[in-house]
């Protein structure tokens, strides 16, 4: 993965992340002035319009990630921050297909269930983002020429096969 890449991905969980948390905290939490007010703060839509215009972005951050480095850890033995990395690739689908099923559902109680399933799943993650981006990375030894952490064609890091060699 590149930097421009982790910065991408760091930047869409922030803005995607963030306008839920601010949006849901007016939309659960704040009393509205108005007994007959729609919304519950006057910020209210704002943030749950930029919730949905940069969710694509986060979605688009991680089938970006998804070949570099997920499915390469994956079928990797590198131990380090593997539980989190696969929780996160595990809560991704309900929390995104969630996200899409609130605006299409036609029921009152399915687009309750999809609220629940959605921020359950979206505090989930957000949680464990943090805990896999704080957790310790495992370093390999660079060989000379080797670039710390890239890895080969056969999916394996390039410090681990020159040691072989």
């Amino acid at each position: 993965m590149t930097r421009a890449e982790a910065w991408f991905t760091h930047g869409a969980a922030l803005l995607v992340g963030g306008t839920g948390l601010v949006y849901g905290w007016m939309r659960y939490f704040v009393e509205p002035e108005d007994e007959f007010a729609v919304a519950h703060h006057p910020l209210e839509p704002t943030f749950q319009h930029g919730h949905i215009l940069f969710a694509p972005l986060l979605v688009f951050a991680c089938g970006l990630l998804w070949r570099e480095h997920v499915w390469q850890r994956v079928r990797s033995d590198a131990p380090a921050r593997r539980k989190t990395g696969i929780a996160l690739a595990v809560l991704l689908l309900p929390m995104v297909a969630s996200g899409y099923l609130i605006q299409t559902s036609s029921s009152d109680l399915a687009r309750e269930v999809q609220v629940w399933i959605h921020a359950g799943t979206s505090s989930l993650w957000l949680l464990v983002y943090s805990v896999h981006q704080l957790a310790p990375r495992r370093r390999d030894v660079p060989s000379s020429g080797d670039v710390r952490g890239s890895t080969g064609p056969s999916g394996e890091s390039t410090a681990a096969s020159s040691r072989r060699a």
